[in-house]
């Protein structure tokens, strides 16, 4: 066969563009629906593992923070192996992984069991980048905004039927916790064997020479030397940090209200599931928003609401008004992320994009390991504590994205 011939064959044999939006659409919503279970039941789950009450609020931050402590390293690797082994593998490995770390947690007994299988989520860090790149190939130049804007509904819309799906499962006593990471485990299972059968990506540029690591490091290199790139990864890693030193604690706010964990899994789905549900419908016009007003004024305002909403949130007399709360930080988080993400895909010139994207998450892992270790330290001192000191740091990372180049000079 020909190098034509093969040529066309690979071409023949890729998935069109909405193929893969709907395949990686399902795997990240799946991925999103059941990561939320550690996210949000995570206090509930540590009382089943020995951890005392008293120590729950530490032990939570710590844990959020070993989501990703132990696969930061390999960041930057898995974009360099998508582009010499296959994006679809590299991508359908984090749902593999997902499963392994769901099936530690249904059987885990005790607190050190847990935590191992939580530092294994960081073999499954990496995926998001190589997917935004894989539908960036094959996405017509015309639907680009709108493909990655409809992809950056799957991460809100998972975080929002995962905890009111499980929420009502736990409180139902249709499951249990560790029942529930079963499922989850099976839900992970079930998308790695979609990816693999039915995801075929388009045609990758040849493999660059040279080892992986001196690749990984020129990734690194590539994607943060650019005015452009360092102000949004900085802006990005700020507003997320801020968010990061509230966010695993916010399922004790609910507890706190109601004054037990009686009840508790259905309350916490039900205030953090519309809070993600508004996310996932705010995503696309968003997006919209972003082309008629511009990117950076927008995510400046998502950041000012979302050092409002956790000030709010800090304050909430009532469940509903804990619910108003979370669901402005909810609309905040899907603004910036979509904006972020936008900002990326229009302003990182064509040299520099697919390294970009394959590492677009970098500011998050980072962000969330500090955020939750600032977290543990900080909710001794109260719950109000973490939320006021991550409402301050988001009008700081507010006032960075007046740092941001115009649209003009925005490639530079």
């Amino acid at each position: 066969m020909s190098a034509d011939q093969a040529l066309a064959k690979s071409s023949r044999r890729a998935s069109g563009w909405i193929t893969l939006l709907v395949i990686f659409g399902f795997a990240s919503t799946v991925e999103a629906f059941t990561v939320s279970h550690v996210f949000r039941f995570l206090p509930l789950y540590l009382a089943t593992v020995q951890v005392p009450p008293a120590e729950v609020p530490a032990w939570t931050g710590y844990l959020n923070a070993a989501f990703f402590l132990f696969g930061l390293p390999l960041v930057p690797f898995w974009g360099v192996w998508a582009e010499r082994y296959g994006r679809i593998p590299i991508i359908a490995r984090s749902a593999f992984v997902e499963m392994v770390v769901f099936a530690v947690l249904w059987f885990a007994q005790n607190r050190w069991e847990a935590a191992f299988g939580l530092l294994l989520v960081g073999f499954q860090l990496g995926n998001t980048g190589v997917m935004l790149t894989a539908l960036r190939a094959v996405t017509p130049k015309g639907r680009v905004g709108f493909a990655i804007s409809l992809f950056g509904v799957s991460p809100s819309l998972g975080f929002a039927l995962g905890p009111t799906v499980g929420g009502w499962l736990v409180d139902h006593r249709v499951l249990d916790l560790h029942s529930l990471f079963a499922l989850d485990a099976a839900m992970s299972l079930t998308a790695g064997v979609i990816l693999l059968a039915f995801a075929r990506e388009g045609l990758r540029p040849p493999a660059p020479a040279g080892s992986a690591v001196s690749l990984a490091l020129g990734a690194l290199r590539t994607a943060l030397t650019g005015r452009t790139t360092l102000i949004v990864f900085g802006v990005f890693g700020l507003a997320y940090f801020a968010q990061q030193i509230a966010n695993p604690f916010l399922p004790l706010l609910v507890i706190r209200l109601i004054g037990g964990t009686a009840g508790a899994a259905g309350q916490i789905g039900i205030v953090f599931g519309a809070s993600a549900l508004l996310g996932a419908l705010l995503s696309p016009l968003a997006g919209a928003a972003g082309d008629r007003f511009g990117f950076r004024p927008l995510l400046a305002g998502a950041c000012v609401l979302a050092a409002a909403s956790l000030g709010g949130l800090a304050l909430a007399p009532s469940l509903v008004w804990l619910t108003v709360g979370a669901v402005a930080l909810g609309a905040a988080t899907a603004t910036a992320i979509s904006m972020v993400f936008a900002l990326l895909a229009t302003s990182v010139p064509e040299e520099r994009r697919a390294t970009t994207l394959n590492l677009v998450l970098l500011p998050i892992y980072f962000s969330s390991v500090a955020g939750a270790v600032v977290g543990a330290v900080l909710v001794r001192q109260g719950l109000n504590t973490v939320l006021f000191t991550g409402a301050g740091i988001s009008l700081i990372a507010a006032l960075l994205t007046t740092r941001l180049p115009s649209a003009s000079r925005a490639s530079t």
